[in-house]
């Protein structure tokens, strides 16, 4: 019996997110937001938080500094359930912070990436991947410290007889120079949105990128308003939206979106089940504000869709 369904390697880090923004900010002009909120930030954490609340035992490896943002970071996973003994505080590096600047369902972020930089992959003992049943890694850009050594990291985990799945997320340098041929051999569920998928297929369309021969066995691609797909043995799932017509903001929307699927998966779930609920908690997302105020208990998610989606579980 394993101690914990999901073991989350990533990033940590505060969101300060402003809402209601007058207009768009320009170089040497000042603007007005109406709302303000610290929270616990970064798709890592927003995954593991949310995939807790859902139900599965999770553990979080990742590394924060040893002040007020690390001290927030650690208390908001502990209060969902996660375990946090395996995060790193350093008196060395700041825990790192993003500013949000949402606009309707678009937003704009700058990040200062602080202590996640130096997560590597000797955080991750043999130990701890053997008490867990599937590994989980999101914004592996912003992680230097461990992303030299991801192919290494995912063949150890599926060595051991985990299942894996991992989210590239956005890449900043917008460089895309993710190795794909070696790593995803050893995903097996790749979880990229629309936009990252193209970009690092170096493609113009959906069918396109699936065309070029992406080696994990479920590529599974997250479209907004157009829903999802899913691609395993050469076909090709579509699942439709869940519409929610009242957005909040759509902050974490895609994690959450990963946290129903693995989630789905891991309780038994078929793949177009898992994709289903994917899109299912990914919409549930947007109805409150930040990654996880959706999130507050199982409750409340069971709630929000009966009420809003018209969906029982």
């Amino acid at each position: 019996m394993k101690k914990f369904d999901i073991l989350v390697v990533g990033e940590l880090n505060v969101d300060l997110i402003l809402n209601r923004i007058e207009r768009t900010p320009e170089v040497g002009k000042e603007v007005l937001a109406e709302d303000m909120a610290l929270t616990l930030g970064s798709s890592s954490a927003i995954f593991a938080s949310n995939a807790s609340t859902l139900g599965s035992n999770v553990a979080f490896v990742g590394r924060v500094g040893a002040d007020s943002f690390g001290d927030l970071v650690i208390a908001s996973l502990k209060s969902k359930g996660v375990a946090t003994q395996f995060i790193r505080q350093s008196t060395q590096h700041s825990t790192g912070a993003t500013i949000v600047l949402n606009f309707d369902q678009d937003r704009a972020m700058v990040t200062y990436p602080g202590a996640m930089r130096h997560l590597v992959e000797q955080d991750v003992s043999e130990e701890l991947l053997l008490q867990s049943r599937h590994l989980h890694v999101s914004s592996v850009f912003l992680q230097t410290g461990i992303r030299s050594n991801l192919v290494s990291l995912f063949k150890r985990a599926k060595a051991l007889g985990l299942s894996t799945s991992i989210d590239p997320q956005w890449d900043p340098a917008e460089q895309w120079d993710l190795p794909l041929q070696h790593l995803l051999p050893h995903v097996d569920f790749f979880l990229p949105n629309v936009t990252e998928l193209l970009a690092l297929t170096k493609t113009r369309s959906l069918h396109e990128a699936l065309a070029t021969q992406l080696s994990a066995p479920c590529v599974v691609v997250k479209a907004g308003d157009a829903g999802a797909y899913l691609w395993h043995n050469q076909q090709l799932l579509h699942q439709a939206p869940f519409l929610n017509t009242h957005v909040v903001d759509s902050i974490g929307a895609g994690d959450s979106f990963d946290a129903g699927f693995v989630h789905k998966f891991l309780t038994g779930g078929s793949l177009p089940e898992c994709l289903e609920f994917g899109a299912l908690t990914g919409a549930i997302n947007t109805t409150r504000p930040g990654g996880t105020g959706a999130f507050g208990n199982l409750e409340i998610v069971k709630e929000i869709a009966r009420t809003t989606f018209n969906y029982t579980f």
